[in-house]
């Protein structure tokens, strides 16, 4: 079938984007699911910091490819041997598509599956095969999902099924944002009620994150960022200290505001100043959690002797460490019951030609999350 969708062309093309247009938005043929394989047609995709990453070559990826990877859909043909799923099922796309059965997995670990890792890396599904293409020349799917188009062929492991009262431009962001934000809090962490916590970098990662330390009951929390109005918006969410992290001495202050640190910092800019900051303001004994991704290239260095002497960890956290069939339903729980109002991060929708313009409100930072909306 004949699809609209934005191809990323190249990476690392020149500002503006709404000027040099990486992305361009053209038909393309999408074949039909195979075995195992779903089709859907994209109600919502979310512009992440993660798609930014690839278009200015930070996070390099194969191109031709429809990038896209935070979206909500509505089932249209499930393929061959898929008996999970219905035609108009509500549905939000996993970026990472989990094999069941490599070591993670197997171990209950599907952020981590390998097979999924590697059809990720290589810009197909899951079972290697490409859908898409543009005059026969074959376009590579982002995080098997190529979610800026009309339509998609993905995996079914790629898919979580959600009520269909649930708004879709909404529920786009738990493909992403909350299930990588909240998870890292609930899952990797394990904030405790009446933790002293910080998060750096307030995007749309960070900001969920923020209002699952709110839900998990954490007694203080830090918001920390170079943005003054993202600094104003976390505390209207429920950030108890705000600092700026262009404050020579921030570190300085937030270590005596805290009596030598926060029991846990976590970091979302992607950023190695960005870690390193949070890293300092980790008490003796605290663990700081990242989930930002830095170019592969980027390196990060602290003193060795505070892991033993200070008991200190340093964790990764990869999409909230999430087992999406569990806690994509609880996190939905959640908003529905008021305590994760994620649809206030919400600031911008639009439509599939005006990506460009909306990729660079996101690296300006004048945006917290903006979907694209599809008809």
């Amino acid at each position: 079938m004949k699809i609209r969708a934005a191809v990323l062309e190249d990476m690392g093309r020149a500002l503006p984007y709404a000027a040099t247009r990486p992305l361009t938005i053209c038909d393309v043929e999408l074949a039909p699911p195979g075995p195992n394989e779903v089709l859907v047609k994209i109600a919502a995709a979310g512009l992440c910091h993660s798609d930014l990453s690839v278009i200015d070559g930070s996070r390099p990826r194969p191109t031709p490819m429809v990038l896209g990877h935070e979206a909500s859909a509505i089932v249209v043909k499930p393929g061959a041997d898929v008996d999970e799923f219905r035609e108009g099922d509500h549905v939000v796309l996993i970026f990472v598509p989990s094999c069941g059965r490599c070591a993670p997995c197997s171990v209950g670990r599907p952020a981590l599956c390998e097979p999924g890792a590697a059809a990720n890396a290589a810009g197909s599904l899951v079972s290697g095969a490409r859908r898409l293409s543009r005059d026969g020349t074959p376009l590579h799917h982002h995080l098997g999902v190529a979610a800026f188009a009309e339509y998609a062929t993905v995996s079914r492991r790629s898919l979580v099924r959600i009520d269909q009262d649930l708004p879709l431009d909404i529920a786009a962001l738990f493909g992403c944002a909350v299930l990588t934000g909240v998870g890292a809090v609930v899952n990797t962490a394990r904030v405790s009620p009446g933790a002293t916590i910080a998060v750096v970098g307030l995007g749309g990662v960070g900001l969920s994150a923020l209002l699952g330390a709110v839900a998990a009951g954490a007694g203080r929390i830090l918001a920390i960022d170079v943005a003054e109005d993202k600094l104003r918006f976390a505390s209207e969410l429920g950030a108890t200290d705000i600092f700026s992290a262009t404050d020579s001495d921030t570190v300085d202050k937030i270590r005596d505001a805290t009596g030598g640190g926060v029991d846990i910092a976590f970091e979302f800019a992607g950023s190695i100043t960005a870690l390193s900051l949070a890293y300092a303001i980790t008490r003796r004994g605290g663990d700081t959690v990242t989930a930002g991704l830095p170019a592969p290239n980027a390196m990060f260095s602290i003193p060795a002797v505070t892991l033993a002497a200070e008991e200190r960890t340093v964790r990764g956290s990869y999409i909230g460490a999430a087992v999406p069939s569990r806690d994509l339903p609880r996190y939905l729980s959640l908003f529905r019951r008021g305590r994760l109002p994620v649809d206030r991060l919400l600031t911008h929708r639009l439509n599939l030609d005006a990506i460009n313009a909306g990729f660079d409100r996101l690296r300006e930072g004048r945006a917290i999350r903006q979907v694209v909306r599809f008809p």
